[in-house]
């Protein structure tokens, strides 16, 4: 069973930087896109940024430009450079695998379990 730690999160102000981390185990790390997922109060869990095997990246409109995903096969780790903040990043960030897409080009997480997430908050 995949078992995911994130780690690096914590208060910021805006403009700032951050970098997480999340560490998978239990799986062949290399065999799986990454993603790092957010949900901030109130809000649906998303997908912000994804990274394929072969490190192809993509970005939710709202982070690109700021935002860069990146991993390390060796460390079966993930990264997520946060550079730009601002207060609209606040929010719980999680790693997952990327899942199926649906009809509207919705991403779903690769697994039902989820590692305990790492707060980021941002103020202005």
């Amino acid at each position: 069973q995949v078992q995911l730690v994130e780690s690096g999160g914590g208060l910021v102000q805006a403009g700032g930087s951050l970098r997480l981390s999340c560490a998978a185990s239990g799986v062949i790390f290399s065999n799986y896109a990454m993603g790092w997922y957010r949900q901030a109060p109130g809000k649906q869990r998303e997908l912000v940024a994804g990274i394929t095997t072969d490190g192809t990246t993509n970005y939710a409109d709202s982070v690109k430009g700021r935002f860069t995903i990146s991993r390390d096969n060796a460390k079966n780790t993930v990264y997520l450079q946060m550079n730009s903040l601002n207060p609209e990043d606040t929010a719980v960030y999680y790693c997952n695998g990327i899942g199926r897409r649906d009809a509207s080009s919705t991403y779903y997480p690769r697994w039902g379990s989820w590692g305990q997430g790492t707060q980021v908050t941002v103020s202005s």
